[in-house]
């Protein structure tokens, strides 16, 4: 008989010894030490879980909003992607243009310091 079935019977007595081993054993391998209800169970397993900002499953949800948003403008710029909001704006923009109400143009910083 091997050791691994010696410990299993004398885990499975009742004596002293035995429950006090077992305390021992599941305290050794993390589990619960003594015999607990369901809701004890539940809160047990909840702090045994991974943390929720620690999960990559949850973590890593939202897609690549820069790269996604470039790969749009590329294919909106090729004609395979229609984008009615854009489409929206420069149409606005070319009305006010040909109202003569076209908005002036902003310098850029290095414009403005090349006039001082």
């Amino acid at each position: 008989m091997s050791k691994y079935v010696k410990y299993a019977d004398l885990a499975k007595q009742t004596t002293e010894y035995a429950r006090r081993m077992n305390r021992l054993s599941n305290r050794i391998f993390g589990e619960v030490v003594r015999p607990t209800n369901s809701k004890s169970m539940k809160v047990v397993r909840l702090f045994s879980e991974e943390p929720v900002n620690l999960r990559r499953r949850i973590t890593n949800y939202y897609p690549r909003h820069v790269e996604i948003g470039m790969l749009m403008l590329k294919l909106r710029y090729y004609g395979l992607y229609r984008d009615e909001h854009a489409d929206f704006k420069e149409e606005q923009t070319r009305m006010r243009a040909l109202r003569g109400k076209v908005k002036p143009l902003r310098k850029t910083k290095a414009e403005r310091r090349k006039r001082n």
